[in-house]
């Protein structure tokens, strides 16, 4: 029997393979792999038994399990499902396009940027001189109110001296993050997600893997002044910079902000 195979059938299975290596690639990066291996057996399975060797009782009990699986996989992988629908919706030219539809003054964002970032950059040089543990989370795109709840509300300017009081050692908000968005400061004292990530550094405490969750989770940045050593970190979509001077947080500051 002749099959038709032409150019849209190409297409086809390239995005099939495509979809395919991008989910296997977000079930390793989230540690589900195995269940994704699993799942992928079993529909093969499936195929085989209900196409090829047309058994029509077994291929009927998979075919309810498998309508019937579809509601466990989005409940299992919920999290995944969120992170790839946030990806997609953050990703970089999806962004560029929205900032093109966007009627900002370029001028005047840039001097508000300024003054948000170099309070921040100066309060944290001051901290790490005097290695007092901080944690900063700026917002981007993604909303942070459900992190904000969690604190207690500021509402303030971004002001060096107001964030190195807060972080003070005996001050009752300097264990948890401060949340700043909008240039001002909304919050402090605010409970993050903690990633269980195995491949962060032994050496990294606990701010650290607060801020590397809240990369995670959002598209926001997590400045991390570490008690210990005074070493200034940030981390960004899953990633940590480490050891940063002042001129280097001000870089990726302006850069990943702006």
């Amino acid at each position: 029997m002749f099959i038709e195979f032409g150019i849209k059938d190409c297409i086809d299975i390239f995005l099939v393979a495509l979809m395919l290596f991008y989910i296997y690639r977000l079930m390793r990066e989230s540690r589900s792999l195995n269940v994704f291996i699993g799942i992928m057996l079993f529909v093969v399975m499936w195929l085989f038994v209900s196409q090829v060797l047309e058994m029509r009782l077994l291929g009927s009990i998979l075919d309810k399990l498998v309508s019937v699986g579809v509601i466990a996989v989005i409940v299992i992988f919920q999290e995944e499902i969120r992170k790839f629908l946030y990806n997609l919706g953050a990703h970089d030219r999806v962004r560029s396009l929205s900032m093109l539809l966007s009627h900002n003054n370029g001028k005047q964002d840039l001097r508000q940027l300024k003054a948000t970032i170099m309070p921040v950059v100066m309060a944290c040089m001051s901290m790490s001189k005097g290695k007092v543990g901080a944690l900063i989370v700026m917002e981007r795109t993604m909303p942070l109110d459900y992190i904000v709840s969690t604190g207690d509300v500021i509402d303030a300017s971004v002001n060096q001296r107001l964030i190195e009081n807060i972080f003070f050692k005996n001050s009752p908000l300097h264990d948890g993050a401060m949340i700043v968005s909008r240039h001002r400061i909304k919050a402090a004292g605010c409970i993050l997600p903690v990633s269980h990530d195995m491949d962060i550094p032994k050496e990294l405490g606990l701010r650290h893997r607060a801020a590397m969750g809240m990369s995670q989770d959002s598209d926001a940045l997590a400045v991390v002044v570490s008690e210990e050593t005074g070493g200034i970190s940030v981390a960004i979509k899953g990633k940590f910079h480490l050891n940063l001077s002042a001129e280097e947080l001000e870089s990726i500051l302006t850069k990943e902000l702006g």
